[in-house]
């Protein structure tokens, strides 16, 4: 019994060392095929390195001519999403023209002054005179018209002595044009009606309401306290003093005032 026990002992560690070896044998070729891999990276790795030197003079001339290109090129314009979901190009802001002054000769006149008020030269004859305050587009053809002048000539090209016509015009308007056209019918004093051109039209209508006041109309009142005085309605708008209600600065302040 002892002999074969020992035997089968025997036979088990040379079944051992078989697989042993065997192991070992498949092992082998995997070790070597991974040294030539290696080798062969190796070997592809030196003359990468070398194309990579011979190539950076190459790559510097890439680089330049790309950033020549960036700037060369137009900034896109910029997207913007829209509530749909689109998207649409942002506009860019237009920016402001300037007028650019263009040369009309020695005798052109920039600046016109009529009535105590500059008149651009650039505008025609009608639309110059409107800058005068108290002269509208009806009266201002009506002088015009009354200087036998052309109306959408440049006032900047007329003479001296055409724009002095146009002033005398201007202050004798009462005698040129007729009632209706004028802005100050039935003077209170007077009884007359007058065109009043300037500064005058805000000191004559200053005098007007302090008469009103002083006569205590009802207009006058109606000035004195700050209301409409053409019959508006009261109600909704113009609320000052006691009947402005509730206002939003008092409720703020109770509310603040509880919560403390």
């Amino acid at each position: 019994m002892e002999d074969k026990s020992n035997k089968i002992e025997e036979k088990s560690d040379d079944q051992m060392k078989e697989t042993r070896e065997n192991t070992v044998k498949e092992k082998q070729p995997e070790i070597e095929l991974n040294k030539d891999v290696k080798k062969e990276e190796q070997k592809t790795e030196e003359p990468l390195e070398q194309e990579e030197i011979s190539e950076g003079p190459v790559i510097e001339e890439a680089a330049e001519k790309t950033s020549k290109d960036k700037i060369d090129e137009k900034p896109k314009e910029p997207i913007k999403e829209t509530k749909k979901g689109t998207k649409e190009p942002k506009k860019e802001d237009k920016k402001e023209k300037t007028k650019k002054k263009v040369d009309r000769g020695p005798d052109f006149k920039y600046i016109v002054r009529l009535s105590n008020t500059d008149v651009d030269g650039e505008k025609s004859v009608v639309y110059g005179l409107t800058t005068v305050k108290g002269i509208g587009v009806h009266m201002a053809t009506l002088i015009a018209d009354e200087s036998k002048t052309d109306r959408y000539k440049k006032i900047g090209y007329l003479s001296d002595a055409q724009i002095e016509k146009l002033q005398d015009l201007i202050d004798n308007v009462n005698n040129n044009a007729p009632s209706w056209m004028l802005n100050h019918q039935k003077d209170y004093d007077t009884g007359e009606d007058n065109h009043l051109v300037g500064s005058d039209i805000d000191m004559r209508l200053r005098d007007e309401i302090n008469i009103m006041k002083k006569i205590r109309s009802y207009r006058g009142i109606r000035h004195e306290r700050g209301l409409p005085v053409r019959g508006q309605r009261t109600r909704g708008n113009n609320r000052t003093g006691l009947t402005l209600g509730v206002s939003k600065k008092r409720v703020l302040s109770k509310s603040s005032g509880k919560k403390e």
